[in-house]
């Protein structure tokens, strides 16, 4: 998180202290670093550049439209998954040309938006779906392109809920079932263009190896394809790039090129792939204030802060490591994932937010600080998958979103009022 560092005593954010910009916006409050998202975007585009890779930013990690804005004046595409963030991409400027649309629930109304604004591909998930596509490109005069997501059955090795690439999950076509929708392409589905293969395994994948096995298996799919008289022109690889959470050191852009791209020019395609919480995911951070602490007679201590799940879903959800260290402290912030206690200013808590659900908790048996009430703590790694999977739970509203950008910050989105909670309502 090269954007966020502490200076003497104190977090900053790029050229900006993170407490002036709480004087203003106050708690929770997303925080995102231009220049770091910018910095991601670029290794990945330097790392696959031999290909003339298409890199369409998962709106769904981070769906803020100026987020999405900043990515698209710098040439981005994007991979949306609902009309709604077709929407939100078209909002904020990107090129319908580099839109691809996945999904394994696409409406009619949702085709038919996607449709009529000539995005570059969808990515389809079943025979259904496909015949769905057909129909309704056959009723608009469209003849888009179509690649099949295959579900190749591997272990990602990553979170249970966060696995898409086994057998199991709801995820993709098996092979076979591709080959035979191939077969009958040309009289069965005469309104699409099939000419791409698409797979994703799940998010984040922290080695090389699922890709290449994923690879192995397609490229044999290719050639039958090819045989069958399919041209395959596009390879999607996804997205499921993964960050440091903890501070340890995890693979690179350049890493995953130098195994996936032989693949890729061997089967003369060109790359598409899907990343979100690689660009997004250390760009960003949470900021909550110290509502009280708390220590019951069993010995367990409680810091209890004004964010909560409903602010940021992923720990609760898939019990996510988080760093969470004060905004301001004399205490260096530690590596790894939860140190030994060393100092006598240092305590063993559990840090939880308001929401009346025992899993509304950002961490266990922590290493923090010594904190009181009005203190402010940073979560960070939360620009994927944090604001986006935010949620009013318990009529709370939900925080505000700032960008910083150099010794600049303005706010992106506006903190919800009580108004804003029952909108649209009506007794």
């Amino acid at each position: 998180m090269d954007a966020f560092e502490y200076r003497d005593t104190t977090l900053f954010c790029e050229k900006v202290k993170i407490e002036d910009i709480l004087s203003e916006v106050g708690t929770p409050a997303y925080i995102y670093s231009k220049n770091a998202i910018l910095a991601r975007y670029h290794e990945l585009e330097a790392a696959f550049q031999d290909n003339n890779v298409l890199i369409c930013f998962s709106v769904k990690s981070n769906s803020n439209l100026s987020v999405c804005k900043i990515l698209a004046d710098e040439g981005s595409g994007f991979d949306v998954v609902s009309g709604g963030e077709l929407f939100r991409a078209l909002k904020a400027g990107a090129s319908p040309s580099k839109v691809v649309f996945a999904g394994v629930g696409k409406t009619d109304e949702e085709i038919r938006y996607a449709l009529e604004n000539d995005i570059f591909m969808f990515n389809v998930e079943s025979t259904n779906e496909l015949e769905h596509i057909t129909r309704l490109a056959g009723e608009l005069k469209r003849m888009p392109k179509v690649a099949l997501r295959i579900n190749p059955d591997i272990d990602a090795k990553t979170h249970e809920k966060t696995t898409t690439g086994k057998k199991e999950n709801k995820f993709g076509i098996d092979s076979i079932e591709a080959e035979h929708i191939i077969k009958q392409s040309q009289h069965r589905y005469p309104h699409v263009d099939i000419c791409g293969l698409h797979v994703h395994l799940g998010s984040p994948i922290y080695t090389v190896d699922p890709y290449i096995h994923a690879l192995e298996k397609i490229t044999s799919l290719v050639y039958r394809c090819r045989d069958a008289g399919v041209d395959i022109a596009y390879l999607n690889i996804g997205g499921g790039y993964c960050i440091s959470y903890t501070g340890e050191k995890v693979i690179r852009p350049k890493d995953y090129a130098s195994k996936i791209l032989p693949f890729v020019k061997k089967l003369q395609c060109r790359l598409i792939m899907e990343p979100g919480r690689f660009i997004v995911g250390n760009a960003g951070i949470l900021i909550t204030r110290v509502i009280y602490t708390k220590k019951i007679l069993h010995g367990k201590s409680f810091v209890i802060c004004d964010a909560a799940m409903n602010d940021l879903l992923r720990p609760a959800l898939y019990d996510s490591f988080h760093k969470i260290w004060p905004v301001n402290t004399v205490i260096k912030m530690p590596e790894g994932e939860n140190p030994s206690e060393k100092d006598m200013n240092v305590g063993v808590v559990d840090i939880v937010g308001p929401v009346c659900e025992t899993s509304d908790t950002f961490a266990r048996d922590r290493v923090l600080p010594v904190v009181n009430e009005g203190d402010v703590l940073a979560i960070f790694s939360a620009g994927a998958y944090g604001f986006s999977m935010s949620s009013t739970y318990n009529s709370r509203p939900r925080p505000c979103e700032v960008l910083v950008d150099g010794d600049q910050y303005r706010i992106i989105r506006k903190r919800e009022t009580y108004e804003d909670l029952i909108r649209g309502e009506d007794i």
